[in-house]
């Protein structure tokens, strides 16, 4: 796993990664470790998010019990569905201020098992890592 400075005209690296549904479940998981304790009071926006990443471990659930992405026919519209979902729960992080550096680290580790790196790149910011983290693509 290099750094892509993307053939596309992008000047932003991101971390080209080959799909990976069942490391992407066991992502969603830490991401939902990493979200505020469950039931603050007035959070709405934590409770979307919880609800919706248990959503994408739900789907997901297959890939990690087999431990392998399942065949292309399936594989693309699933990436597509959890992708979409992942949009959502940065867009209720953004919305409620959850985000911090270690939730915005797993959400681009996310979209990058799911081939969306240059989106994760990106995304993950509005969750809260931090610009200048060591672990992003440089």
């Amino acid at each position: 796993m290099f750094p892509d400075t993307g053939s596309t005209g992008s000047d932003k690296p991101f971390f080209q990664v080959a799909l990976n549904l069942p490391h992407a479940g066991r992502i969603a998981r830490r991401i939902l470790q990493q979200l505020p304790p469950k039931g603050i009071p007035g959070e709405p926006d934590e409770a979307l998010a919880r609800s919706l990443v248990i959503e994408m471990i739900e789907l997901l659930d297959p890939s990690m019990e087999q431990d392998e992405n399942p065949a292309p026919s399936l594989a693309l519209p699933l990436r597509d569905k959890v992708a979409g979902i992942g949009r959502k729960v940065v867009d209720a992080i953004e919305r409620g201020g959850l985000g911090h550096d270690r939730l915005g680290q797993c959400v681009r580790n996310l979209f990058e098992c799911l081939e969306l790196g240059r989106e994760g790149a990106d995304i993950s910011l509005r969750a809260g890592e931090n610009p200048r983290s060591m672990q992003r693509p440089f």
